[in-house]
C-alpha cells in the first residue's frame, strides 16, 4: 500500500462525503464534547463538525495551546525535522469548522450529570463525550523512576519538552559515551517507536561522536519489525548497538537518576544519557471516569468505539484496548473517522455505515532507508480485527527504501491537515 499526502486526503474526503449532512432529532442542537486535542480526539471534532453541517454544536477540550506529534519526533532527534515542524496549533478548528476549544485540563466526569469538569471550575455538559487521553505511565514498571526522574531520564514518550531534553542530552553525551534505553513492556504507543528512535540516535552519533554505545535494555524477546532493524543496525551503525532482551539480563532491577546507573542482576550500566520509557495505561481522565478495566486501558464496541462501560461516550487511540490494531497516531485518526460517524448517527438522522479501520506505521533507520508495516481492520462482536497486512522486506533496493520514506513524508502532511484542518 503506497500512500500519499494527495491519496490520504483524499481518501479522507471519500469517506466524508458517503456521510450526509443530517437533520437534528428535536429542536435542540446536541452537545458534543471531546476531551484530547491529539490525532484521535482533534480528528473526532473536525469530523463530527464538518459532516453535520453546524447541526451538532462541538467542543474540544485540550490543556496545551500547540500539539506536538508523537509520529515523527524520533526524525526530529534524528535532525531530519526541526521541532516547529511537529508543532499543530488549533486556530483552524475553530475559525474553519466552528469547534469551541477550550484550553484546559478535563479533571472528571460525572456520567449520570453529563458533565465534563475542568481544572478552572467550569462544568461543560454534553449528549455524547469522546475521550481520546492518550497515556499516562506505570512508574512503577521501571523501579526507581518516577516523575521527578524524568528530567535525568526522560521518557520523551509525549512529544514537546521532554523531546528536547532527550536530543539535547544526547547532543552533550562526551566522546565514547554511553547512551542506555530501557524499552518499554507491550502494549506501548508506538509512534514514538523505540527501535527507530535508536536508529536515529545512531545516525547522530554516527556524525558527531562515532564511538559512542547504545545500548537497548528490553523487556520483551522480540519486537515489530525486528529483522528489518536488526539488518539496518549491522548495515549502518556496526558494533555501535546492542540489544539485550530480557532473557539475557534477567531484567531492570533499579535505575539511580542521581547516578546515572541502570541495574540489572548480572550488570549494571553507567549512562550518559539515558532514555527510560515505563510501562503505559490509559489518560488519567479515562480511569477518572470509570472507564478502564484491570489492564489500565479501555475496553470498547469496535463498531463504534463506544466504551463498554457508557454508550454515551467514545474512546479512541492509544487509551483503548483496540484488539489487532496498534496504539499509532495512524489507528487513533482511523478509529475518531468510525466514532464521529457514530456520534452523528446516535444524534441525528444520519446512516451509520459498517466500520472500516487501517493503519501503517513507518520507520526511518537511515537517511532515505524506510521501511513500515500496515493492515486493514474490520470489527467484529470480540474486538477490531485484522483482515490483511504488508511488511517491508529484508533485502530491498536503495530505491524502493527511499520511496517508502517518501511516502511517509507525503502521510505526514496529509494526516495533519486531516486532523487539525
Amino acid at each position: 500500500m503506497t500512500i500519499t499526502r494527495r491519496g490520504f486526503t483524499a481518501f479522507s474526503a471519500a469517506m466524508a462525503a458517503s456521510f450526509y449532512a443530517p437533520k437534528v432529532i428535536g429542536q435542540t442542537k446536541p452537545k458534543v464534547v471531546v476531551i484530547g486535542g491529539g490525532a484521535g480526539g482533534a480528528t473526532a471534532a473536525r469530523y463530527i463538525a464538518k459532516d453535520s453541517k453546524g447541526a451538532i454544536d462541538v467542543t474540544l477540550i485540550e490543556p496545551t495551546r500547540n500539539y506536538y506529534t508523537c509520529f515523527f519526533s524520533n526524525l526530529y532527534l534524528g535532525g531530519f525535522r526541526d521541532f516547529e515542524s511537529i508543532g499543530h496549533s488549533y486556530g483552524k478548528l475553530a475559525s474553519d469548522y466552528g469547534i469551541n476549544v477550550i484550553h484546559d485540563w478535563a479533571t472528571g466526569v460525572d456520567r449520570d450529570a453529563k458533565t465534563v469538569s475542568l481544572a478552572s471550575g467550569t462544568t461543560v455538559p454534553y449528549d455524547r463525550l469522546v475521550i481520546a487521553p492518550g497515556i499516562d505511565f506505570k512508574y512503577e514498571t521501571v523501579p526507581g523512576y518516577s516523575i521527578e526522574a524524568q528530567n535525568r531520564m526522560p521518557h520523551s514518550w509525549k512529544a514537546g519538552s521532554q523531546t528536547q531534553l532527550l536530543k539535547a542530552q544526547v547532543d552533550a553525551m562526551p566522546e565514547g559515551g554511553t547512551f542506555v534505553m530501557v524499552a518499554p513492556p507491550n502494549p506501548f504507543r508506538c509512534p514514538p517507536g523505540p527501535y527507530e528512535r535508536v536508529s536515529m540516535i545512531a545516525h547522530v552519533l554516527k556524525q558527531k561522536n562515532p564511538t559512542a554505545k547504545i545500548v537497548i535494555l528490553d523487556p520483551k524477546e522480540k519486537f515489530s519489525k525486528q529483522g528489518l532493524f536488526m539488518e539496518g543496525w549491522e548495515k549502518y551503525y556496526p558494533g555501535m548497538i546492542e540489544w539485550l532482551p530480557a532473557s539475557m539480563t534477567e531484567g531492570v532491577t533499579r535505575v539511580d537518576p542521581a547516578t546515572m546507573e541502570i541495574e540489572t542482576p548480572l550488570d549494571t550500566f553507567k549512562a550518559d544519557a539515558a532514555n527510560v520509557i515505563p510501562g503505559q495505561k490509559a489518560g488519567h481522565i479515562a480511569e477518572a471516569a470509570g472507564l478502564t478495566d484491570d489492564s489500565g486501558f479501555c475496553p470498547i464496541v469496535p463498531a463504534t468505539m463506544q466504551s463498554q462501560k457508557d454508550e454515551n461516550i467514545h474512546v479512541l487511540g492509544d487509551a483503548t484496548i483496540a484488539g489487532d490494531m496498534p496504539k499509532s497516531g495512524f489507528s487513533a485518526n482511523s478509529q475518531a473517522k468510525v466514532a464521529a460517524m457514530a456520534v452523528r448517527a446516535g444524534l441525528t438522522d444520519s446512516k451509520l455505515f459498517p466500520a472500516r479501520f487501517a493503519n501503517t506505521c513507518w520507520s526511518l533507520i537511515e537517511t532515505d532507508d524506510g521501511v513500515k508495516v500496515g493492515a486493514k481492520y474490520e470489527a467484529t462482536d470480540e474486538k477490531i480485527a485484522k483482515t490483511d497486512g504488508f511488511i517491508s522486506q529484508t533485502g530491498e533496493d536503495a530505491a524502493l527504501r527511499k520511496q517508502t520514506y517518501e511516502e511517509s513524508v507525503g502521510w505526514y502532511d496529509g494526516i495533519t491537515k486531516d486532523i487539525f484542518g
